[in-house]
């Protein structure tokens, strides 16, 4: 396996710490998958997109990683919402899961090598709560209604609390905490919950029920990747109760055995209008409200824009005709735009296939003497993925990285503009499309472990347009009439009323290029 510079920021020792994989040739990362009773809000995107760079990066130096999202399909807020829609818990969980992981490849994250759900984990976690009870870190409680319960016994547990760095004489003081009587500690937490013979549950060796929500996690990630796996994922609202929990829970089952993970990272929240996006607080933007106003790439860019461990801010914003927008995210995509229209230049240049060419189309960086205007270009070109590579391996700093591919459409901009410029200088015409070349490798090539610019131009332009239409309330009939008005206007030297459709073209945000081909038009952000 090649190796390794990655350093992640360890939450549980709050420094900066080299990845060194607990298996030879091979990373296994755990993330904490959502619960699905609802749609996904941005919220759940920013969770998924941390543990996707990690695994894009780490891929992409030819590192083998096992990448594992788990689905949280048995809750208590599934079995609320389901009688609420009158359907069963699982067909409301299963409609959820494929929304989640349609709009989760929608922001181009992807998919994990294993997607487990908790209810078909079942086994597995009442094995580790037998082993728990064994071991005499867990214990049964007999309910009033005939159910059992089973409860872990945190003071059991010597190091509970050193993932959040707290203390138990705190957390008893200040903590919400699981309110049950019956409980012997108020930290104590469920790790399956008895219920009557006829409600949804499953059958285990205390009975008909569920389990609690700490345990999944356990059982799941080391079905998937074994015990002392080496990443794991989540939001910073995880920390504590629930992936103090898991370790808890994973250490206790497997005494001297060492560490459930080696390193922790969290994503920072999302804040709404100054306000912590929340579900309960009501405030939350769904992934698919976005989607209807903004490309899926553009909310990728945005969540990139910020450091995965610092809160990023979501605007938005009531215009005078109604419209809600995203003002980050509309920024987003035209920076987005930006970047393909640059690969779209840089090809036509180069002479590239379809206009974009690919991440590396084989061709020999050039050995003639570059016009002294090229040679920046050049060097920018030869050291940007470096620079990329060297951002994310110090704790997956993706606005760095962002930055150095704005630095190659700046250059890739310039040295087209420069071509057209100066079409007449022999040097300047023959040195361009092989520089032209090079910028737009580099491009494809840093780009590529952050999983922006994934999608071939025509389709990207193609979906975006067709986006902007419908928000207009317009046809791309309706625009290539006016345009073709337009042509016909000033074919007939009717320039007042030509410089009338461009106002109006322009008024509706479309934007017109005359060229000695004809007249081209397309929607800006």
């Amino acid at each position: 396996m090649p190796a390794i510079g990655l350093r992640l920021h360890d939450t549980m020792t709050g420094k900066l710490t080299q990845l060194v994989p607990k298996r030879a040739g091979e990373v296994r990362v755990y993330c904490c998958g959502p619960t699905v009773y609802d749609v996904a809000h941005v919220g759940h995107a920013r969770a998924a997109l941390a543990p996707d760079v990690l695994v894009r990066h780490l891929r992409s130096q030819g590192v083998r990683v096992v990448y594992t999202r788990n689905v949280t399909d048995v809750d208590d807020k599934i079995l609320a919402r389901s009688k609420e829609n009158d359907e069963t818990p699982l067909a409301l969980s299963a409609r959820m899961t494929a929304h989640y992981q349609e709009d989760i490849r929608g922001l181009g994250c992807v998919d994990p090598d294993h997607e487990p759900r908790v209810s078909d984990s079942i086994g597995d976690i009442v094995a580790i709560v037998e082993k728990l009870i064994t071991n005499g870190n867990a214990y049964v409680v007999d309910m009033p209604n005939g159910a059992k319960d089973v409860y872990y016994a945190v003071r059991s547990f010597a190091e509970y609390g050193k993932l959040s760095h707290r203390n138990l004489d705190d957390l008893c003081s200040g903590a919400r905490v699981e309110v049950c009587e019956l409980k012997r500690d108020p930290l104590d937490f469920a790790l399956w919950k008895g219920c009557e013979a006829d409600a949804w549950g499953w059958e285990s060796p205390w009975g008909r029920g569920r389990p609690g929500w700490h345990i999944e996690c356990s059982a799941m990630s080391e079905r998937y990747l074994g015990y002392g796996f080496d990443v794991h994922c989540g939001g910073m609202d995880l920390v504590f109760p629930h992936h103090e929990n898991e370790i808890a829970q994973s250490e206790a089952a497997h005494p001297g055995e060492g560490p459930f993970c080696s390193l922790w990272i969290h994503n920072g929240f999302v804040n709404v209008d100054k306000e912590k996006m929340s579900k309960s607080l009501g405030n939350f933007v769904t992934i698919r409200d976005v989607y209807q106003r903004n490309d899926a790439e553009a909310l990728r860019y945005f969540l990139l824009t910020v450091h995965y461990r610092g809160p990023i801010f979501f605007e938005t914003e009531k215009r005078d005709d109604g419209r809600v927008v995203f003002p980050g995210v509309l920024e987003a995509e035209r920076r987005v735009d930006y970047l393909y229209h640059t690969l779209g230049r840089l090809g036509s240049l180069a002479g590239l296939a379809g206009g974009a060419g690919t991440a590396d189309d084989g061709a020999p960086a050039p050995t003639m003497r570059l016009p002294k205007e090229m040679a920046p270009m050049m060097e920018l070109a030869s050291q940007a993925r470096g620079k990329v590579e060297q951002a994310l391996d110090d704790d997956l700093n993706t606005p760095v990285a962002l930055a150095v591919v704005g630095e190659l459409a700046r250059a890739g901009n310039e040295l087209v503009d420069l071509a057209q410029r100066r079409r007449k200088d022999a040097e300047i015409a023959k040195a361009a499309p092989l520089v032209a070349r090079m910028l737009a490798r580099a491009l494809w090539s840093s780009v590529e472990p952050i999983g922006i610019l994934q999608t071939p131009m025509d389709v990207y332009r193609s979906r975006t347009q067709a986006r902007r239409l419908s928000i207009l309330g317009k046809t791309a009939e309706e625009i290539a009439a006016l345009v073709e008005e337009r042509r016909q206007a000033r074919q007939a030297k009717d320039f007042a009323r030509g410089d009338a459709i461009r106002k109006e073209l322009e008024a509706l945000g479309i934007e017109v290029a005359d060229n000695p081909t004809g007249t081209t038009w397309r929607i800006g952000v």
